[in-house]
């Protein structure tokens, strides 16, 4: 009992902390064989000709300030395509972003599906690099140029941006959101500089045009998916920080749980669909940081934290007087309660941010086993359901672009 007890409590620190310490570690040793980093040089010359997709569903509160930002991005006008795909929009969005002839618009009425619209809007794109980056979402301006110097490289297959939340002085409970961001984002960094990284977010990523895979309409992380296939061919996926993307966090904590729900289910998905790469002999540095960053997370570590109060409580309630035992009790009690107390307060608007990180952390892993329970169930749905976020309550708060 003991020994399930340790050896669960380190498989979840593992997963949350300890792989970002050994990650950092063999970073470190990579640079002493074999130096810093070399960021490539931004050579407009020698830049691939690039489409930018962004694929808007019902967005006609802010796809005006989307265009705009979109419009000041910085790349050879005569190498970048831009590309709005609305499909089964129902409200002004198709007709907003016709107003602007540098916009290349495809629009159908039937709604499919985020996927089935890029896959269709992909059937256009003859650029060498497709750049995806959601509606809701707002890039800096050098964006596309840090994204594909990287493909200078015929080694690199994709290029990642960062996803950075925006989180005010005034936050709820989803600041969490925000710190885990900044946390992953760190971890990415380090899992591109070692090898490649496993699996890239919607709001900001990118690929080279002959390695783009369809992924099944079913797909629920299709962009995760699509990135990580082309890992799986041997490609590395690298993180650059200088490219970010911008968003709000989630409008309150039900909707970032209802976000993080899908996202566990789409994770499991994920990791039967690629089962494969679970096999480490074919790339096996490839399955370390697979399984490491992600499969962990997304498996067991819930169901272990679970396994390992409950083992702490019988271990000490039949009468074991280590002191050990009695501290790790105590420390995970303390934890929980946290957590518990941040869940209450929360309901009733109370703020108090140093319980933001237990909750969002608990909520995290929560989600985590609501998804699992839903993928297996077949009760999730591949078409995405927005969770609101907290620059939807604004827009919807303010007056109709006339």
């Amino acid at each position: 009992m003991k020994i399930l007890l340790w050896l669960s409590l380190f498989i979840v620190f593992y997963a949350f902390a300890g792989y970002g310490i050994l990650l950092f570690a063999l970073v470190k040793l990579k640079r002493i064989f074999k130096g810093e980093p070399v960021v490539p040089e931004t050579n407009e010359a020698s830049l691939p000709s690039c489409s930018l997709l962004i694929a808007a569903y019902n967005e006609e509160g802010f796809i005006i300030e989307k265009i705009k930002n979109t419009l000041q991005l910085q790349y050879p006008a005569d190498k970048l395509e831009l590309i709005f795909i609305t499909d089964g929009s129902s409200d002004r969005t198709p007709e907003l972003v016709a107003a602007y002839p540098q916009i290349k618009l495809l629009h159908s009425p039937e709604r499919r599906g985020k996927i089935a619209a890029v896959h269709r809007a992909m059937d256009t794109v003859t650029t060498e690099v497709v750049v995806f980056t959601d509606a809701n979402t707002y890039l800096n301006p050098d964006a596309l140029l840090n994204i594909c110097r990287h493909y200078a490289d015929a080694k690199v297959g994709a290029v990642a941006g960062e996803k950075r939340v925006q989180v005010d002085e005034t936050a709820d409970a989803t600041a969490g959101e925000g710190f885990y961001w900044k946390y992953e984002s760190k971890l990415k960094a380090w899992d591109s500089e070692l090898y490649s990284v496993v699996g890239a977010a919607g709001e900001l990523f990118s690929i080279r045009r002959n390695l783009y895979q369809p992924v099944s309409p079913n797909a629920i992380l299709d962009d995760f998916m699509i990135s990580l296939l082309v890992a799986q061919k041997g490609y590395r996926v690298v993180y650059e920080l200088e490219a970010y993307a911008s968003e709000t966090s989630s409008a309150n904590v039900k909707e970032e749980l209802k976000r993080k729900i899908r996202i566990a289910a789409g994770g499991i998905q994920s990791i039967v669909w690629l089962k494969s790469l679970l096999n480490p002999f074919p790339q096996p540095l490839l399955s370390f940081q697979y399984i490491s960053h992600r499969v962990l997370r997304w498996t067991v570590v819930p169901f272990l934290m679970i396994l390992a109060l409950t083992l702490n409580t019988v271990i000490v309630l039949q009468g074991d007087s280590s002191t050990v035992y009695q501290v790790l009790l105590a420390a995970q009690v303390v934890f929980y309660t946290a957590s518990l107390a941040g869940w209450l307060l929360e309901r009733k608007e109370i703020k108090v941010k140093a319980l933001f990180i237990p909750y969002y952390f608990c909520m995290m892993n929560y989600a985590v086993i609501r998804g699992i329970f839903r993928y297996f169930a077949g009760t999730q749905s591949a078409a995405w359901e927005k969770a609101q976020r907290k620059q939807d309550v604004v827009n919807q708060s303010a007056p109709q672009i006339q």
